[in-house]
């Protein structure tokens, strides 16, 4: 959590609409789990994030009534938006009724520790931009990139005088957007590289040229059926099938998308007998495994193997 100088004034708690039931546990595993890396918990419980133009907190209120908070000034139509980046419309229940738990002890075990678990849909072109910055790196050092490059690249939002709630950039400073994919061309490898990308930066460089030149690229990969968009996705410098699927999965909603880091080829080896498969073969398993939700009982394995580990 950064200090800052003054803080914002917020308004009043309310619940979302339509009405979320999350615990604070399942709350915390949703926003700082590894899908997303602007929030922020705060020393009253809540927790405190940014998307796209928007700002706001959230907390568990009474009987896990999800209750949210927005910075003073315009409305810049923050609580659909935050609706919408909880996926607010589907049922994590229903939709994990549907993953075939029946015949896999393994996956209804994490489904109970687990439940109410649910994937959220963030702006698309930031998640690309975030999951460009995790390759062997932790949330914790992802979470400082974004926020250095949000302060130095991104972005005032017409919020308060506050300080940016997920960004270690000094006190005293606006709420700042990520850099979009325009801003970003503007910067230098060395800009980049300045906000702790490493030889990162130099993918993130080269896919904001690329994009520059390619008006309208992304809006469209993202309406492509699930194998073009994945294909397009890894056409991009330094997109390989993990940082695609999870771009698909965490930006666009593709839940059939099964994404394989070390913590799924470890619970695919421990718990499904699959130890010395690639990366490839294991998430061609989880699609026909765990079929055209694949992506969300990936989130549950992932939450289980780390809890555990």
């Amino acid at each position: 959590m950064v200090e800052v100088s003054q803080e914002p004034d917020w308004s009043g708690w309310r619940p979302l609409s339509p009405e979320l039931r999350i615990g604070p546990e399942i709350l915390a595993e949703i926003l700082d789990g590894g899908q997303a890396f602007r929030w922020n918990l705060q020393e009253d419980g809540a927790w405190s994030g940014l998307w796209g133009a928007h700002a706001a907190r959230v907390r568990a209120g009474r009987g896990d009534r999800l209750e949210w908070s927005s910075p003073a000034g315009p409305d810049v139509g923050t609580g659909p938006a935050l609706a919408h980046y909880l996926d607010a419309a589907r049922d994590p229940a229903g939709l994990a009724d549907l993953l075939p738990w029946r015949s896999d002890a393994h996956l209804a075990q994490c489904i109970r520790t687990l439940p109410g678990l649910r994937i959220l849909r963030q702006p698309f072109g930031e998640t690309l931009l975030c999951f460009l910055c995790s390759s062997a790196k932790r949330i914790a050092q992802i979470k400082q990139m974004a926020a250095l490059m949000a302060g130095r690249h991104g972005s005032p939002l017409p919020f308060g005088a506050a300080g940016d709630p997920s960004a270690s950039v000094g006190a005293g400073e606006r709420f700042r957007s990520l850099p979009t994919w325009p801003e970003l061309s503007a910067a230098t490898e060395g800009d980049l590289r300045a906000c702790r990308l490493g030889f990162r930066a130099r993918y993130i460089h080269q896919t904001a040229a690329f994009l520059a030149g390619r008006p309208g690229w992304l809006e469209e990969t993202e309406q492509l059926p699930y194998p073009e968009a994945k294909a397009r996705l890894c056409g991009l410098p330094g997109v390989g099938e993990k940082i695609a699927d999870c771009v698909l999965l965490y930006g666009g909603g593709r839940l059939e998308a099964f994404p394989v880091d070390v913590w799924i080829l470890r619970a695919m080896a421990t718990r499904y007998g699959l130890a010395g498969w690639t990366p490839r073969q294991v998430a061609h398993f989880g699609r026909t495994h765990f079929g055209p939700l694949a992506g969300l009982a990936q989130q549950y394995l992932f939450a289980w193997e780390r809890r555990v580990a």
